[in-house]
């Protein structure tokens, strides 16, 4: 199956990407502009980011490479920095 190539602002064509391939590309590019925009301190963006990258741990296609709970709220309660990106899934 080809991948389309979807423009991240387009809404029409939302539903044809894979969302976690989205959140990925967004934290690849780290671009802050849209939370700038939006008001959202340092402290708000740093949470956001913690949370994007635990959940896309929690949603491995394998479940052996899912953390179990008392990892995630190590995770969420550890330094940004000490975080990895897990790896894409293969589709």
């Amino acid at each position: 199956r080809k991948k389309e190539r979807v423009d991240q602002n387009s809404a029409s064509n939302a539903s044809s990407i894979y969302f976690p391939e989205w959140i990925y590309k967004d934290l690849e590019k780290e671009d802050n502009g849209r939370l700038i925009e939006s008001g959202i301190s340092g402290e708000e963006d740093e949470i956001a980011k913690k949370m994007t990258v635990v959940g896309l741990w929690c949603i491995q296609s394998s479940p052996l490479n899912r953390p179990p709970m008392n990892r995630v709220v190590e995770m969420l309660e550890g330094s940004l920095d000490a975080l990895e990106v897990p790896p894409r899934p293969v589709l």
